[in-house]
């Protein structure tokens, strides 16, 4: 069931969790914020690659009428990339962190992209 932490910005999520919603929301923009050698390894199917060191100058690029997924390896990139995105005015109710992050998705079975393309 997703949760939001008090004092975080963001609600956490399984990958479960992300992969049911996505499925029943139209509205919802899957971010992976992994370094390019990690998101080319294996990706969801999907996902807009934005590194997390660049989310800050790339903020123009995430759209603003989603809910915003971020994923990364194991929760904590992501969740920092839904901290910054916070700090320039996205609510908490529009921001998601997918703690399991990739490597559960993968194991889940759910839609997975290689290389570079999304």
């Amino acid at each position: 069931m997703p949760e939001q932490v008090p004092g975080e910005p963001y609600i956490r999520v399984s990958s479960l969790e992300a992969k049911e919603l996505m499925d029943s929301l139209p509205e919802i923009a899957l971010i992976d914020v992994r370094a390019q050698d990690e998101y080319e390894s294996g990706h969801a199917s999907g996902a807009l690659h934005i590194p997390v060191d660049e989310v800050l100058s790339r903020f123009d690029e995430l759209p603003k009428d989603k809910k915003l997924f971020f994923i990364c390896a194991m929760g904590a990139r992501s969740g920092l990339a839904c901290e910054m995105v916070a700090a320039l005015g996205i609510t908490s109710d529009n921001l998601y962190n997918i703690e399991d992050g990739t490597p559960a998705w993968i194991q889940k079975g759910f839609p997975v992209t290689y290389g570079s393309e999304a």
